[in-house]
């Protein structure tokens, strides 16, 4: 199946160093403003399932997962630290006007 790009938040709608959840097609996406540049991943961590948007904290390009401290890179999707093996799956991002879509 081919990607779609969709339409999913305002950039105005994501404060800078923060993250955002947006269900994109009953998918739960994080969005992260990091220094005016948009990266979008899973929301869950790939360890216990943990909500990176509601357990996370972003430090730059990485995401902390609280719940147990597994690291992933927001840019690549690759963990950085354990517990978690496996990255969490990124998505291609491109902002028109005050759009930020989604390549899904």
């Amino acid at each position: 199946m081919a990607e779609e790009l969709v339409t999913i938040i305002k950039t105005s709608e994501i404060p800078a160093g923060g993250i955002v959840a947006v269900d994109v097609r009953g998918t739960r996406v994080a969005v992260a403003n990091v220094d005016g540049r948009y990266y979008a991943f899973d929301d869950a961590c790939t360890h216990e399932q943990c909500s990176l948007t509601e357990m996370g904290e972003l430090a730059g390009t990485t995401v902390t997962c609280t719940c147990h401290g597994s690291e992933f890179d927001v840019r690549t999707g690759k963990v950085l630290a354990p517990p978690a093996t496996v990255p969490v799956k990124v998505y291609p991002t491109r902002v028109e006007g005050d759009a930020l879509n989604v390549d899904i």
